[in-house]
């Protein structure tokens, strides 16, 4: 399979610059003076019991339109009506079908943190993710040099914004830094789109312990929730277990209930 990930930077380059053709950074920049503090992930995470980050995502490359119609105006506010600990919410449009416009839409309707996810490269998109009031931003590290990484980090500090840097293997561990907040380890492969949520559990013990860890993609059941929670996740992001559904909101307060009533023992389960 074609390495998907590659195709989506080049892209991203281009979409960027015609964004910045546009919209200014010194726009952006008077835009955002004066705004609030983020809301923080990471404490957000620590004190919730399920740690759940629900995510708000029409499509992906792998699988094609998932809720094509679905609405940034109801579908987050019902993920925090059921009990998440925080907001994703994909913005990339022409892979994932998302745009800046749905976290714009979502913020007046809900107090959860809102990560902006997608594919950060420039300064210019952590403007554009303070401007429309998203509290954190996701640094994948096998999209950047660590150089890059580093200083994405220390200026979305500046900026006031919360981050969270994705990795796949344990050599991408050279990217954390002091202006790291959290650390996710995502089960699906970006090259290749490959998913396995046991990823996580054989990486875990090389994390420092100190660390608040989230385990991402591939996770669809209670179970898995529970089992990657023992381990030492405090954090889980699931989007398309609720978003493949009629109801994504209702899908989340069920699992909930279940992941609180039910004794498991089986990752998979």
């Amino acid at each position: 399979m074609k390495d998907i990930l590659k195709e989506i930077i080049a892209h991203k380059r281009i979409e960027i610059a015609e964004q910045e053709k546009a919209v200014s950074a010194a726009f952006l920049e008077k835009q955002i003076e004066g705004s609030r503090p983020a809301r923080s992930l990471k404490q957000s995470l620590l004190a919730s019991s399920t740690g759940i980050i629900a995510e708000f995502k029409r499509r992906s490359p792998s699988k094609g339109w998932i809720k094509q119609d679905a609405d940034a105006a109801r579908i987050p506010a019902g993920y925090e009506q059921a009990g998440a600990a925080a907001l994703s919410i994909l913005t990339d449009e022409r892979f994932f079908g998302g745009s800046l416009r749905d976290i714009r839409t979502a913020r007046p309707t809900v107090s959860l943190p809102i990560l902006r996810k997608d594919f950060i490269i420039s300064p210019y998109q952590l403007l554009q993710a303070k401007a429309v009031q998203a509290d954190v931003v996701l640094l994948i590290a096998s999209a950047l040099t660590r150089q890059e990484c580093l200083v994405l980090a220390r200026e979305a500090h500046t900026l006031g914004l919360e981050t969270l840097l994705e990795i796949h293997t344990e050599a991408e561990l050279e990217y954390l830094s002091e202006n790291i907040d959290v650390v996710g380890i995502n089960n699906r492969h970006l090259g290749t789109f490959h998913t396995d949520a046991s990823h996580s559990l054989r990486l875990i013990e090389a994390l420092p312990p100190d660390v608040v860890k989230i385990s991402e993609s591939g996770i669809s059941s209670p179970g898995t929730v529970r089992r990657l929670r023992q381990a030492g996740f405090r954090g889980f992001l699931i989007g398309e277990a609720f978003m493949k559904t009629p109801a994504p909101g209702k899908t989340l307060r069920h699992f909930i209930a279940d992941f609180f009533t039910t004794d498991y023992t089986d990752l998979n389960n």
